[in-house]
Order: C-alpha cells, then structure tokens, then sequence
C-alpha cells in the first residue's frame, strides 16, 4: 500500500530563475542574499546590508531571526570573516544562534564577499 501525501509549497517573490522565498511544513528556505545597494564595501558593511534583508525576507515569511535553523555563508576570502562576523555578533539576538558553516567561495558577481543562505522556522 503507498500512501500519497500532499504538500504545498508557498512561493514569495518567484522569478525565472529561483525564488526569494520557499516555505514548506512550516520551514522557511531564502535564497543566497548578497549585498546588492553596496558591491565593493568592506565585508561588515555588505554584511549589515544582508542582514537586513534578511530581516525583511523573514518578516515577509511570518517569521524573524529568533527562528533561525542553519546559516550559510559563503566568503569570498577568508580575510573578510571578521568582518562578517562583527556585523553576524550584533545582529543575532542573544541565545538564539542557528547552526552555521562558513566557507569560502566564488560569487557571481565582481565586488561581492559575502553571501547568507538561510533556513529558518515559521
């Protein structure tokens, strides 16, 4: 006997190519967010930026950073980790740190170092 159960995913902010926001059971997938207003600035700076778009994805999803589950990030360099990690210590509210990897990567465009994928619960 199979057992056929439906799902629903919620799609907020669908282009051709990927979605801002995935939610499925009650977990929320943002896709990689990068400092778009500030390519070029300091890794605090393009930091502080993603956060809080990232704040504004997860508001936009029903949720907030107190919701948290795991954290990517991907660095262009490792010399910027400081950096992040200055803008990340200010931002995330006491006790409430996800699971995080931090690694380092290309990203797509020129002047980018940092870039956040999230996941998170509604």
């Amino acid at each position: 006997m199979t057992t056929t159960i439906q799902s629903t995913v919620e799609r907020i902010g669908v282009g051709p190519r990927m979605t801002q926001i995935s939610i499925h059971n009650g977990t929320v997938y943002l896709a990689g967010q990068v400092a778009k207003a500030n390519p070029g600035a300091s890794a605090k700076a393009q930091t502080e930026e993603i956060l809080a778009a990232i704040d504004a994805r997860l508001a936009e999803a029903g949720t907030s950073k107190a919701n948290l589950l795991m954290v990517q990030i991907i660095l262009t360099d490792m010399k910027h980790f400081d950096g992040m990690n200055e803008a990340w210590d200010a931002w995330l509210p006491e006790g409430c740190a996800p699971g995080r990897a931090c690694y380092t990567g290309d990203l797509n465009r020129a002047g980018l170092d940092v870039e956040f994928i999230v996941t998170a619960a509604r």
